[in-house]
């Protein structure tokens, strides 16, 4: 335990103390996000932050890790750098769609050539095929949910913390130590996010963060439960993420848009604003979202089949009707001309 409060401390404390220079370096190097009427911010801000991120949470591994772990998650640092790569190249000049999805493929290929890969389905090409979907869907998603003050970066720490609660109960340093080191650099980068923001994550962030929690939720292991049960905890603790992407994915679809290029208003928090709420209610309110399925994640590690798979069932209905009734929501985006 002395170990994992190194690191996260190390990763906190990095991320906190750079802060500022990455902010200067932001305004000097053009990585500034303009305002418009896509978005939710009035003024000109840093988007940089996710350098900060990248450097806290890998400098607190490779200084406090375990040397035999570390080496372990080579492959999960090259894949998450190449995402992050792509983001910062994104943030200043911009990239296309298919170019970041091909590196993305690219960065999952490390992972499942290094072993890092889904594992409970009947055939190896279904494996491939799941942690491909997993781990693209996943880092995307944590893009996508970068949308508001605080609101990106307050649920990838509510995962981490799930993340790590899990792998200390199951005795799984690796996940441990990289959830701790991320944990860090999340509340870290929070410090200077949370409304109103004076800084940004950007792509650089929300990729790596994404890449990294999609990595953790393959490596999990529960001993004392069946794969046929447990594969619904890592998707159940990333349940906001992947609810707001089906969200915007299938509004746009319905309204002639595509879902890849189009930025607009319309996930969930921005819903919610719409509905009455402030952007800070929204977002207190999706990271209770998280908080409860969190615990209904930590259930499922012990459940049975039939209660997990009840519990799974509920789960789906509750989000079918959110999709649903969330979807009736009048947003800005509206069809090209």
């Amino acid at each position: 335990m002395t170990q994992y409060m190194l690191i996260f401390a190390s990763a906190l404390l990095i991320v906190m103390g750079s802060m500022p220079l990455v902010k200067k370096a932001a305004v000097r190097w053009g990585f500034i996000d303009q305002p418009s009427a896509r978005k939710v911010h009035t003024r000109p801000t840093p988007r940089l932050g996710g350098a900060a991120i990248y450097v806290g949470c890998i400098a607190a591994l490779l200084l406090f890790g375990d040397r035999f772990y570390v080496s372990q998650v080579v492959s999960i640092l090259v894949g998450a750098t190449l995402v992050s790569f792509l983001g910062v190249w994104d943030d200043h000049h911009g990239l296309r769609p298919l170019l970041k999805l091909a590196g993305q493929v690219l960065a999952t290929g490390i992972l499942m050539v290094s072993g890092i890969q889904v594992g409970f389905l009947p055939t190896p090409w279904l494996n491939l095929l799941a942690t491909l979907l997993w781990v693209v869907g996943i880092t995307n998603a944590l893009n996508l949910l970068d949308n508001m003050d605080g609101l990106s970066g307050g649920v990838a720490t509510i995962a981490c913390i799930f993340f790590f609660l899990l792998a200390v109960m199951s005795g799984q340093y690796l996940v441990g130590s990289m959830a701790a080191a991320l944990l860090g650099a999340c509340l870290g980068f929070l410090h200077y996010n949370l409304n109103p923001a004076t800084i940004f994550m950007g792509d650089t962030g929300s990729l790596f963060i994404g890449f990294v929690l999609a990595a953790l939720g393959i490596k999990l292991r529960f001993p004392d439960n069946v794969a046929f049960v447990t594969w619904m905890v890592p998707v159940v603790v990333l349940g906001l993420p992947i609810f707001d992407t089906a969200l915007v994915v299938v509004s746009r679809l319905r309204r002639g848009l595509n879902p890849l290029t189009t930025p607009g208003k319309d996930h969930v928090s921005h819903r919610l604003v719409r509905m009455g709420a402030t952007q800070r209610e929204a977002v207190l309110t999706l990271y209770l979202v998280c908080c409860a399925l969190g615990v209904v994640a930590m259930f499922l590690t012990q459940a049975s089949i039939l209660e997990g798979y009840f519990v799974g069932a509920l789960l789906v209905l509750v989000a079918l009707y959110g999709l649903w009734r969330l979807e009736q929501v009048q947003t800005d985006s509206k069809p090209s001309a």
